[in-house]
């Protein structure tokens, strides 16, 4: 009958096998003393994802810090252009009250609370009237009057 048994040189044969398969593993698996453990590299890579993570924080503060300063510059500019339209219309109603000047076609610019008057007035009284009634209007910085003085106006 024959034997299921391994011989001894068979045993020994698949125990060497074992054994160098064993020993390239460990081979495989030995690091060379300047190479960084797994440890350690798992360590550097969480470091480097806080400190990442920090220059993203930064970056966002800063990103937030100038949307809201441009934020802030675009309602001053909104305020000032409502404000400067406000003027304009005040202009025009205190104009359009004069006898003397509510017939007069007198474009009123403003900007920043600077208006300038353009057209013609029909005597240098009128004009001069103009300059006083834009200047009486709240907000108003400075009145540069241009118009032109036509006897036909």
């Amino acid at each position: 009958m024959p034997s299921h048994a391994p011989t001894a040189s068979i045993r020994a044969l698949r125990l060497a096998g074992l054994l160098l398969g064993a020993g390239l593993g460990l081979a495989a698996c030995q690091q060379r003393s300047d190479d960084p453990t797994l440890g350690q590299r798992v360590d550097k890579a969480v470091a480097e994802t806080k400190e990442g993570a920090r220059e993203a924080k930064a970056d966002i503060k800063e990103a937030a810090q100038d949307a809201k300063n441009a934020g802030a510059r675009t309602a001053d500019k909104m305020e000032a252009n409502v404000s400067d339209a406000s003027i304009t219309a005040s202009i025009n109603a205190e104009l359009a009250k004069d006898s003397r000047l509510s017939a007069l076609k007198i474009n009123v610019d403003t900007q920043g609370g600077r208006v300038a008057l353009s057209g013609s007035a029909p005597d240098e009284q009128a004009r001069q009237r103009a300059t006083e009634l834009a200047a009486g209007v709240k907000g108003v910085l400075s009145v540069d009057n241009r118009l032109t003085v036509d006897a036909r106006s």
